[in-house]
């Protein structure tokens, strides 16, 4: 996500490559965005926040714990964004006292071509500078929602695990595909272009997605009689199940 974030921000002119700088892990990702973006790498924590504005945590949440307590005065009066799952932002002050705002954000990987979608919380109410700021960033990787921040675990578990649903959505269309007696590379083609094609309609369309599924679904026709199945075997509730887990998962996060 940290390269989806500098390569959208650096895409969109919101500023130049020597005005970005970043350090990472002892496994050379932090070099690997560097060369590809062609913004600054200083390894020496210091010297990276010393002058800097905004900070932007992008690593594991499980990570949070290990920072050192040095962040807590080097960060005074900076604008710290973190888009780390479950990472709350009572536990991000416990680490950013002196920070002058804080906003917790949930981005998804669709960001990586700019077709993300965001939503974020601030810890105070942000100034129109730092808005703009966060914003401008955020935007960088797609749509942006403002929300309180009571419903970020449930954003967690919606948009930013939802991509890996739609995913297995297609791995199972592809599999039910070479079941059904077709090409596995031509279940593969028709399960990727269907669901393409199925959200691009939707988008577009501006009908709700119960009346483009009715128009496909003539009585006593094939779709409906897969979608009989989709109820007997309740789908929805499936659906429901998965997204309430990611939830769960995501506050056991925060509490870790």
């Amino acid at each position: 996500m940290a390269t989806a974030m500098v390569t959208g921000i650096l895409r969109k002119k919101l500023y130049e490559p020597a005005e970005l700088a970043c350090m990472g892990a002892p496994d050379g990702s932090a070099e690997t965005l560097v060369k590809a973006a062609g913004i600054r790498h200083i390894p020496d924590l210091k010297e990276l926040l010393s002058d800097c504005d905004t900070i932007v945590l992008a690593f594991k949440p499980q990570q949070l714990a290990e920072m050192s307590p040095q962040h807590m005065h080097l960060s005074a009066g900076k604008l710290v964004l973190s888009i780390l799952a479950g990472s709350t932002i009572e536990r991000l002050q416990e680490k950013f006292p002196e920070a002058r705002n804080i906003i917790r954000a949930m981005p998804n990987t669709p960001g990586q071509i700019g077709a993300g979608i965001t939503c974020y919380s601030a810890r105070n109410q942000l100034d129109p500078a730092d808005q703009e700021i966060a914003e401008n960033i955020l935007e960088s990787m797609g749509a942006v929602i403002p929300l309180e921040e009571k419903y970020l675990d449930a954003v967690t578990a919606l948009s930013g695990s939802g991509p890996a649903y739609v995913f297995e959505f297609v791995v199972a269309l592809r599999e039910a595909g070479v079941q059904a007696g077709l090409e596995v590379t031509v279940a593969e083609r028709l399960s990727l272009e269907t669901v393409l094609g199925a959200v691009r309609l939707l988008a577009r369309s501006g009908e709700k997605p119960e009346t483009l599924r009715d128009q496909v679904s003539s009585p006593g026709g094939t779709t409906l009689a897969g979608l009989e199945v989709m109820k007997e075997d309740r789908f929805r509730q499936l659906i429901e199940k998965t997204v309430l887990a990611a939830k769960k998962r995501s506050i056991e996060l925060s509490g870790s």
